[in-house]
């Protein structure tokens, strides 16, 4: 029998971890492209009407615009970190095998990886909440709808 098979088996189960994190990653992504193009669309609709609308409309117009640039660019910052944690995730898979296979003791620098990857999972996810509180505040429902006394 194949003496390093134990050893492959191994490597291979401190590989699922950061895998699972890895597809974690993708599914934020999912989350984060569909908000995106959401506030994309809206916009689309808004500068649509930009021309048409005066006063008190315009001036609304013209601020939930600015609220969903700002958006955009928050969603991007997401996207961003998003994706470099993927990389980081393919990065410490990719140590952990080649600890395996070229023998090197690599424990130190699949940690610091690890951490980073965490890392840009903590930025993303940060991200991710603080455009969800811009959506939220920037939803303005005119009193007159709610009915109120």
């Amino acid at each position: 029998m194949f003496e390093g098979a134990p050893t492959i088996a191994q490597t291979i189960q401190l590989s699922v971890a950061p895998v699972f994190l890895l597809v974690a990653m993708g599914n934020l992504l999912n989350v984060f492209t569909g908000r995106l193009a959401r506030v994309i669309d809206r916009s689309r609709k808004l500068t649509e009407r930009h021309a048409t609308t005066t006063g008190v409309e315009h001036s609304r117009l013209v601020e939930e615009l600015r609220v969903i640039a700002r958006r955009m660019r928050v969603i991007n910052t997401a996207i961003l970190f998003a994706v470099c944690g993927g990389l980081v995730v393919c990065i410490l898979v990719s140590l952990l095998f080649l600890q395996y296979a070229a023998g090197f003791h690599l424990g130190v620098a699949v940690s610091l990886v690890f951490v980073l990857a965490m890392l840009f999972l903590l930025l993303s996810l940060g991200m991710f909440l603080y455009e969800v509180r811009l959506a939220t505040h920037a939803i303005l429902i005119p009193t007159e709808y709610l009915e109120r006394n």
